[in-house]
Formats: structure tokens, sequence, C-alpha cells
């Protein structure tokens, strides 16, 4: 094995273990350094760099956790804006029986594609 190969391998045995799970929008993501996540629409163009402080846990390795009451002071979570776009389609179907009254409505949410630069 190369030795660039052993060093990607350590790097990701050591980021196995690290992770925090942050809260955005309303809803909570699990965060790992190098993921992309679809999360609610946060305003901002493609490329700009975002930080998250509203951390509820972060996990360093095996032994070391840390939740938060309500969150993890001094925890900030640094990412990158990929791309704003809207997610799939949904249809929203409403009709009242024996009265010929429907209502097809389509619908489909802004999100953002985020990228995780670090922890």
């Amino acid at each position: 094995m190369s030795a660039l190969k052993v060093a990607e391998q350590t790097a990701e045995q050591q980021m196995a273990g690290q992770y925090v799970v942050f809260q955005t929008g309303g809803k909570q993501y699990q965060a790992i350094p190098g993921k992309t996540l679809a999360i609610e629409k946060i305003e901002g163009e493609a490329g700009s760099e975002l930080s998250f402080t509203e951390v509820l846990l972060r996990k360093n390795g095996e032994a070391s956790v840390e939740i938060g009451a309500p969150y993890v002071a001094g925890a900030v979570l640094k990412a990158s804006i990929i791309k704003q776009m809207k997610g799939e389609k949904i249809v929203v179907f409403r009709h009242k029986r024996r009265k010929k009254s429907r209502v097809r409505k389509g619908h489909r949410q802004p999100i953002t594609v985020i990228r995780i630069l670090s922890i």
C-alpha cells in the first residue's frame, strides 16, 4: 500500500467516530465532516460559508460524547453552500364527496444543499 492510501484510511478511521447533531429550520440533522446534506432553505449564494451554533450533541471518537442543555457550549459547525434548489414535488388533492368539488395542487419545498467542512 502506498503512504497516501494509508494516510487516507487513517483519516477516515479518525472521522468515523466524529459527528454532531445540529438544529436548523425547526429540524435536526446529523452532520459528518465531508458529507452533503439537504436542509431547509437558508439565504446565501453557492460557495458562501455558513456556521451553525445550535449544536445539540457532539461526538469525538468512541468515548467522548457531549450533550447540550439545550446546546453544546462553544461548539460550531462550519459548512459551505453547494446549491439552492427545490425538492421533489408533492401533490395535494382535496375533494368533497358528492359535491363535484376537487382541488389538485402541487408543491416543491425550497432546499439548500450544504457540504460539512468542519466540526
